[in-house]
C-alpha cells in the first residue's frame, strides 16, 4: 500500500481521535472477538448486557464493520469541501456523517459488495445500473438480511441513514459512552505524543512510532504500508483537500486500516497497543500449516477468510482467478486444518479458523488482519 506525500507540508499531517471510528472498531470486536484476544472480557460482558432489540439491529447492520470496515466510520475524510478534521464527540462525528452526500454514503456502506473495486473509483450503485446489480448479487451471497438492507439502502438512502444514526446513538447510550470515556484519554495522549514527535523528529521517526509496518521510500516522497493488499493514493492531491490523517485506536490491534478510496482524504487507523498471544503449535503441525501458507495466493485468500466467511465465487471475484483455482487452494488449507466450511442454503462458506491461526503466532495473525 502506497501513499504519495511528495510536496505535502508536515502541518497537513494530523493526528486526531474519533469517537465514531472507535465505535466502529468496538463493534468489530463484538462481532469478531477472535480478532481481538485482548478484549475478550469486554466483548463478553458488553454482548451479554445488550438489549435484544439493539442486538438484533446490530446483527442486521454488522456487514458495515465485520468483514470490511466501512468508510462511513471515517466520514471526515469523505465530505466534499470538508477540512479533514474529526468531531470532538460522537454526536459531532455523526453530524459530519450526515453531511456526506448519498452517493458516497451508499458506496461506503456497500463496500462489502465491491471490495475488489475499492481503489478503482467505481461509480456509485445509486447512479450505475451495473454496480447496482453487482451490489444486490453480492449482498445475496451474504444472506437475506444483507440483501434486504441493500435493497432498502438503494431504494431509500435517506431513511436508512436515519436508521443507522439512531443505531449508533443507541450504542452510545447502551455501552459506548462509558467505553469512550475510558479509552479517550489514552488515545488523546497518543495523538499528542505523535504530533510532538512529528514536529521535533520528522516524518521517518513518527511513522516508525506509529507502526513497524510503515516506512518511507528513499527520497521520502512515498509512505509505504506493509499490508497483504495493494493500493495507492495521493495525500498531496489538492482536489480532495491535501493532507493525511492518522487516528489511534484502542480496539484496533492487529488491524492497521488504510483508507485510500479515490477522492477521499487518506487515513491511517492504527492500534496503540498489542496483547500477548498463545505460544505456537508443535513443530510438526507448524510445518504442515506453514507449507500450506507458502503460496502467496493462499496468504491473500487467508486475508479475506480471516475477516468473514466467503464463498468460492466471492473469492474468485475478489482475486480475479477462477473458481476451480480457489477450490484447489481451499483444499490445501482445509487439509492443514486452517479453515472451516459450512453450508447456508445453496452457498458453501469458508472461514479461517482464528483459534488455530493464533497458535501460529502473533506475526501471522497480525499480517493477515493488518
Amino acid at each position: 500500500m502506497h501513499i504519495d506525500i511528495a510536496g505535502l507540508p508536515s502541518e497537513h499531517i494530523h493526528f486526531e481521535i474519533s469517537p465514531l471510528a472507535e465505535l466502529g472498531l468496538s463493534l468489530h470486536a463484538l462481532s469478531e472477538p477472535g480478532h481481538h484476544p485482548g478484549h475478550h472480557g469486554w466483548a463478553t460482558a458488553t454482548s451479554a448486557a445488550l438489549e435484544p432489540d439493539l442486538a438484533d439491529r446490530l446483527h442486521e447492520a454488522e456487514f458495515l464493520w465485520r468483514n470490511t470496515f466501512s468508510d462511513v466510520f471515517l466520514p471526515f475524510a469523505g465530505v466534499r469541501g470538508g477540512d479533514g478534521r474529526t468531531g470532538a464527540s460522537l454526536a459531532e462525528d455523526l453530524d459530519i456523517l450526515d453531511r456526506m452526500d448519498d452517493e458516497r454514503f451508499v458506496s461506503a456502506a456497500l463496500e462489502f459488495t465491491c471490495a475488489s473495486l475499492y481503489g478503482t473509483g467505481a461509480p456509485s450503485p445509486l447512479t450505475s445500473a451495473t454496480m447496482r446489480a453487482r451490489a444486490l448479487d453480492m449482498a445475496a451471497a451474504r444472506g437475506p438480511q444483507q440483501l434486504e438492507f441493500t435493497q432498502q439502502l438503494l431504494a431509500a438512502p435517506g431513511s436508512v441513514r436515519t436508521w443507522v444514526r439512531r443505531l449508533f446513538e443507541d450504542c452510545d447510550q447502551a455501552f459506548f459512552a462509558d467505553t469512550w470515556q475510558r479509552v479517550q484519554v489514552q488515545l488523546a495522549a497518543d495523538a499528542r505524543h505523535k504530533t510532538e514527535l512529528l514536529r521535533h523528529k520528522g516524518l521517518d521517526e513518527v511513522f516508525r512510532a506509529v507502526s513497524p509496518a510503515l516506512s518511507l521510500n528513499e527520497d521520502a516522497s512515498r509512505l509505504i504500508i506493509d499490508k497483504l493488499t495493494v493500493g495507492r493514493t495521493n495525500a498531496a492531491d489538492r482536489a480532495v483537500g491535501a493532507g493525511l490523517t492518522l487516528i489511534p485506536t484502542s480496539f484496533g490491534w492487529p488491524h492497521l486500516m488504510v483508507l485510500h478510496a479515490p477522492g477521499w482524504r487518506p487515513v491511517i487507523h492504527y492500534p496503540v497497543h498489542r496483547p500477548e498471544l498463545p505460544s505456537p503449535a508443535s513443530v510438526e503441525l507448524l510445518q504442515l500449516r506453514m507449507e500450506a501458507l507458502a503460496h502467496p495466493m493462499r496468504m491473500r485468500l487467508c486475508r479475506n477468510l480471516a475477516r468473514s466467511p466467503y464463498t468460492t465465487g466471492e473469492l474468485a471475484d475478489a482475486h480475479s482467478i477462477t473458481a476451480p483455482e480457489v477450490s484447489r487452494h481451499m483444499a490445501v488449507l482445509k487439509k492443514a486444518g486452517l479453515i472451516t466450511t459450512r453450508r447456508r442454503g445453496r452457498y458453501v462458506l469458508h472461514a479461517l479458523d482464528l483459534t488455530v491461526v493464533a497458535r501460529l503466532g502473533s506475526d501471522f495473525l497480525e499480517g493477515v488482519l493488518r
